[in-house]
């Protein structure tokens, strides 16, 4: 089974310093259809306008994923971590027993377009943790790259969930693939560009949604950029 989210059909919100799109139900937007996948629980396309940003608030018990796209993110929490995340970089922060944390936008005339990205954890009160890596373009150009996974393989970080997160930059005749086990989810979104996935046409911000499908193809890119979540059941 392969369905397409297209973009245009996701949540919207529009806080003035925050322009938000959500794949799946999140704060005000609510939809039984799309309450997430697997365990995929969050992507929200997020813009933070200059000098602004989101003020000390809490987590607990969820695998928050940061990937910027554009700009540079800054964050602060009550671990102790003051880190600048720029595009290239994987984010990871295990709320677990409870953190909290700001996020802002410092530059002055330019925006932050980043993805926020909730996986619900397999194990649940553990002390919060925070990792951060970089990938570079040439990682990640004509391949599927793994970022991140239950056990750090490839240099991945590490998240408490039963779940694989992959990145890959596509153009031209580049192609990947990655094999499932039909039993488990998949999901796929399409940061910018275009792509097909298993022969249907993606533009940015849509998504495919499979189960029950032992593999994955990407082809016919323009410029892509893309996601690639092995999840849970």
């Amino acid at each position: 089974m392969l369905q397409i989210r297209r973009s245009e059909a996701r949540g919207h919100a529009d806080h003035g310093w925050l322009k938000s799109q959500h794949s799946f139900s999140f704060a005000e937007y609510f939809d039984p259809a799309w309450m997430g996948w697997g365990n995929l629980r969050v992507i929200n396309e997020d813009r933070i306008a200059p000098g602004t940003g989101f003020g000390t608030h809490g987590h607990r018990d969820m695998e928050i994923i940061s990937y910027v796209l554009q700009g540079n993110l800054a964050h602060k929490d009550s671990m102790g971590n003051v880190k600048g995340i720029p595009p290239g970089d994987v984010q990871r922060m295990s709320a677990g027993s409870g953190v909290r944390h700001s996020e802002f936008n410092r530059a002055p005339n330019s925006t932050t377009h980043f993805l926020q990205i909730w996986i619900e954890p397999n194990v649940t009160g553990i002390d919060p943790g925070y990792e951060q890596k970089s990938f570079s373009d040439a990682e990640k150009r004509g391949q599927l790259r793994l970022v991140a996974s239950p056990d750090g393989a490839q240099g991945s970080v590490t998240i408490h969930a039963d779940a694989s997160l992959y990145a890959g930059l596509l153009d031209g005749e580049q192609t990947a693939e990655l094999a499932l086990d039909p039993s488990r989810k998949a999901y796929v979104h399409l940061v910018r560009g275009e792509l097909d996935v298993n022969g249907q046409h993606l533009r940015a911000g849509d998504a495919a949604v499979l189960a029950d499908e032992s593999r994955i193809e990407l082809a016919k890119a323009q410029d892509a950029e893309v996601l690639v979540f092995d999840l849970a059941p």
